[in-house]
C-alpha cells in the first residue's frame, strides 16, 4: 500500500498481533506448526544476543529513565501504561500501571480500549514526564498525551491532558512519542508511524506541552518506519529509528536503524550520506538466531555505558526486553556490543 492512501495496511501489522496480551507482555506464537518447522535465516550481520536480564521482562516498546534516588523506572505499552522497576539494569520487577483508576480521557481515541501505547519516559526539574499514545488499530485518528509525577509511582501519575492529536487529512500518525532536550535547552518531541514518517514539534518546558504550530519532518521511506528516539552525543544529535514490522511474533522484522545531524530539527542522514526523509538509515540491529524483530528501541546514557534498550520475540513468539551496551566507532557511529 503506498503512501498517498493514508491509510497504510502494514499499519495493521504494528498492533492488531498485540490485543489483550499487551497487558501482560506475553505474546503467543502466530507461525502455524509448518512455519514453526521450517529453519529461520538468521540476518546476514552478526550481532550480539541480547545482555542477561531477568525477572519480569516480557513487554512491547521500553522506556527507560535513571531514578534521581538510584535504580530505574521503565514503562511499555499495556492497559493504563505498564510500569517496571529494577535497581541493577539486570533484574525487573512489575510495577503496576501507571493510571490504575482507568484513563478515560482517551476513550475517544482508542474506541474504549484500555490498551495505551508507546509511552516514553524522562526526568527533569523534580518531575517524572510521561508521554503515550492513543489510538486504534490502523487508524491515525490518534493521540499523544502527557502525565507526571513527582514519584513515578503507580497511581500518582497526574494527567496534564492532550499534546497532539492527528486526523485522517494529516499524513502522519501522532503516535510514539520521544522527548529530546537539545543542547540550547529546547525541548522537542518526536513522533510518527507509517504514513509520511517521522515528525517532530517543539515542547514549552512550562507546561509540556507544544511551544507552536510548526511540524518538522525528521524521517519517512514510504511506508513502515516508526519509533523516533533522539540520543546526543558530543556535536551530534543521532536519529534512532524503527524499520519494518513488529508484533507478528517470530515472524517480524523489526530492524533498528540510525542517521544523524548536526541540528536537532535535521537534515538527519545515515552512514553513507543518504537523507532519512529520503528512506535512508544504517541498520545496528536486526534480527539473528533466535533474537526477532528487535525494535522500539530507547537510548540513554548510564555511569557504566552508553545503552540500548528494545524488545525483541523469542522463537515461541513471546515479546521480551532486551538491553545492550551501545558502542561509537572512530567515526562516530554507534554499534550494539
Amino acid at each position: 500500500m503506498t503512501e498517498h492512501h493514508h491509510t497504510p495496511a502494514p499499519r495493521l501489522s504494528r498492533r492488531t498481533w498485540l490485543g489483550a496480551a499487551l497487558a501482560t507482555g506475553a505474546l503467543a506464537a502466530t507461525a502455524t506448526a509448518a512455519d514453526a518447522a521450517a529453519p529461520r535465516v538468521a540476518a546476514a550481520a552478526a550481532y550480539p544476543g541480547p545482555g542477561h536480564v531477568t525477572g519480569d521482562i516480557r513487554l512491547h516498546d521500553p522506556s527507560f529513565v535513571k531514578r534521581p534516588e538510584g535504580g530505574y523506572l521503565v514503562a511499555h505499552t499495556a492497559n493504563e501504561v505498564g510500569l517496571k522497576t529494577s535497581t541493577d539494569r539486570t533484574t525487573f520487577r512489575n510495577a503496576g500501571v501507571a493510571f490504575p483508576g482507568g484513563a478515560p480521557w482517551t476513550s475517544p481515541y482508542t474506541g474504549g480500549a484500555r490498551n495505551l501505547w508507546a509511552p516514553h519516559l524522562s526526568h527533569h526539574k523534580g518531575r517524572y514526564y510521561l508521554y503515550y499514545s492513543a489510538s486504534t488499530f490502523g487508524s491515525n485518528r490518534s493521540a499523544i498525551f502527557l502525565a507526571t509525577s513527582t514519584s513515578g509511582n503507580s497511581g500518582t501519575w497526574n494527567n496534564e491532558g492532550l499534546v497532539i492529536e492527528s486526523f485522517p487529512s494529516n499524513d502522519y500518525n501522532a503516535i510514539d512519542p520521544h522527548l529530546q532536550v537539545d543542547g540550547q535547552g529546547r525541548w522537542w518531541l518526536a513522533f510518527g508511524s507509517f504514513w509520511s514518517g517521522i515528525k517532530m514539534v517543539r515542547i514549552d518546558p512550562a507546561t509540556g506541552k507544544r511551544y507552536d504550530g510548526a511540524v518538522h519532518s525528521l524521517a519517512g521511506r514510504g511506508g513502515a518506519i516508526e519509533a523516533p528516539t533522539l540520543f546526543q552525543r558530543g556535536n551530534w544529535y543521532y536519529l534512532f529509528v524503527s524499520f519494518d514490522l513488529c508484533c507478528r511474533g517470530a515472524d517480524s522484522t523489526y530492524r533498528i536503524m540510525v542517521g544523524r545531524s548536526t541540528s536537532i530539527t535535521g537534515p538527519y542522514r545515515d552512514r553513507a550520506g543518504t537523507l532519512m526523509t529520503s528512506g535512508g538509515g544504517t541498520e545496528i540491529l536486526a534480527g539473528h538466531g533466535s533474537v526477532h524483530g528487535p525494535g522500539h528501541q530507547d537510548v540513554f546514557a548510564d555511569s557504566d555505558n552508553d545503552i540500548l534498550a528494545y524488545h525483541y520475540y523469542d522463537n515461541n513468539g513471546t515479546a521480551l526486553l532486551g538491553v545492550n551496551w551501545l558502542g561509537w566507532d572512530s567515526a562516530g557511529w554507534p554499534y550494539v556490543h
